[in-house]
């Protein structure tokens, strides 16, 4: 097995369906992987689905997702190298344990947009930045019961992904409006809520996201608006950055500007850390929780 084939498979997944996320589609190339490429031993499966991460990790995609989903899911299969004592049993098993994760995931979005509706009240005001696919599911989860509120998505340069947003929510009935980043202090007074999505859950119950994100929420607490992130439990890492600096230079650029040589600090980084004091709620497939809570779920997800 090349990289060159894991990237192809992981890269087709993206383009064909636009609405697949790089963690979901992450673990559908590591499934593929252990489908269609045999083996003989447990070692060399090992060793073919670590060749497989690394080569996503170097696909010019975002990271986060990608390292996390990856590290969960691998931790979930491999649990059945102690049940059984052939490798085909194994492997069979190891691919029932990775079906029954994957379509975990997939139902994660469905259950984060219930438990958000509630807080999305008939004449509210929300502030969002970005694109988020689960955040657009639990807005037009609410539109679909009726409930009439008012949206304001930031552009979020520098690749502009709030104006795909703020098309899904025209197309989808939501009252919309686009905003420039630099608008998000003038806006904020005039909302109820901040409603974000994450690239990832730090440990400590901060937030990996969209560059921009730290400073949005830092205007949202000088203003006493609550911040909701709304994010499945496979972006939850084990990794504790203490400030934006701590953050691995894989996640804040593409595996394509790292490769090149040039100088990070020209370069503009694609994501920036929050910290967990500016974070009210995080709505996950796990449930409701505060940023504390973090930790512990991490716990018992690699228990």
């Amino acid at each position: 097995m090349r990289k060159e084939e894991v990237q192809e498979i992981f890269l087709q997944i993206l383009k064909e369906e636009e609405d697949v996320s790089a963690g979901v589609a992450a673990i559908r190339t590591l499934l593929t992987v252990i489908e269609n490429y045999k083996v003989a031993t447990v070692r060399e499966l090992d060793l073919n689905l670590q060749l497989a991460v690394d080569a996503m990790r170097h696909c010019d995609q975002p990271v986060t997702a990608i390292s996390s989903s990856c590290e969960l899911f691998m931790r979930f299969i491999t649990f059945a190298k102690l049940d059984v004592k052939s490798f085909e049993e194994c492997e069979q098993i190891m691919l029932q344990r990775g079906h029954i994760f994957l379509e975990t995931l997939l139902e994660a979005r469905g259950k984060i947009a219930k438990q958000a509706l509630p807080f999305i009240n008939d004449g509210c005001k929300i502030l969002t930045h970005s694109r988020s696919r689960v955040v657009l599911q639990a807005m037009l989860e609410a539109a679909k019961a009726n409930k009439r509120f008012h949206v304001y998505v930031t552009m979020s340069g520098p690749d502009n992904t709030g104006v795909l947003m703020h098309k899904q929510l025209l197309a989808g009935g939501v009252d919309a409006t686009l905003i420039l980043d630099a608008a998000i202090g003038y806006i904020m007074e005039q909302v109820d809520i901040v409603m974000l999505g994450a690239e990832g859950v730090t440990e400590s119950g901060g937030i990996i996201n969209k560059i921009g994100t730290y400073g949005l929420a830092m205007s949202a607490l000088e203003l006493k608006k609550p911040v909701h992130v709304l994010t499945e439990s496979f972006k939850f890492s084990r990794i504790y950055p203490l400030n934006q600096q701590d953050l691995p230079n894989e996640f804040k650029y593409l595996s394509g500007v790292l490769k090149s040589g040039r100088d990070l600090s020209e370069e503009h980084p694609l994501v920036d850390y929050t910290p967990p004091a500016y974070i009210t709620l995080l709505f996950t497939d796990l449930g409701i929780l505060t940023p504390s809570a973090v930790s512990d779920e991490l716990i018992k997800l690699y228990l």
